[in-house]
């Protein structure tokens, strides 16, 4: 399965709450590089590569309501993969 680049911005509550930590778990458990980093307007960016399937897995999840903090929206892009990533950390 191709690997893709998924560069997703999440709206919302989700700093100060433990958002990028189980970001990061989540990630770790479907087997994506990547990273996700606060910014300073209040939203999380996020960053994986993977198989599509295993990204469109954390989609969803960012989507799912059972993160923590309060997501209002998400908006993704997808690109192909850079292959500049190894683990997946919190910024």
């Amino acid at each position: 399965m191709a690997s893709q680049r998924l560069t997703a911005w999440v709206h919302g509550h989700v700093q100060g709450v433990g958002f990028r930590w189980f970001t990061r778990a989540r990630a770790l458990e479907l087997g994506l590089v990547g990273h996700a980093t606060n910014h300073p307007d209040g939203r999380v960016l996020v960053i994986a590569e993977g198989p599509r399937a295993d990204l469109e897995r954390l989609l969803a999840w960012l989507r799912s309501g059972d993160t923590p903090g309060k997501v209002t929206l998400v908006v993704e892009r997808w690109d192909p993969p850079r292959g500049d990533l190894v683990g997946f950390v919190e910024r």
